[in-house]
């Protein structure tokens, strides 16, 4: 909830492009959260916390800012 489910899905993935088209198609949050529970790979990957920050996904420019 803190980072929301468009932020975690993974759409560029290989098992998000594998889903037929009209289960892709007007995506709603529940649908999304439907995918990822049975398809634990369509979350975006790393997810980081620290305190009450999340980091989602790998750009080496924020890791940076959020490792420091």
């Amino acid at each position: 909830a803190k980072v929301g489910w468009e932020k975690l899905l993974n759409r560029a993935g290989t098992t998000f492009r594998k889903v037929p088209e009209a289960d892709r198609a007007d995506i709603s949050q529940a649908k999304a959260i439907a995918l990822m529970v049975a398809q634990p790979s369509m979350i975006k990957r790393p997810v980081l916390t620290r305190g009450d920050d999340i980091l989602v996904g790998f750009r080496p420019e924020e890791w940076l800012r959020f490792v420091d």
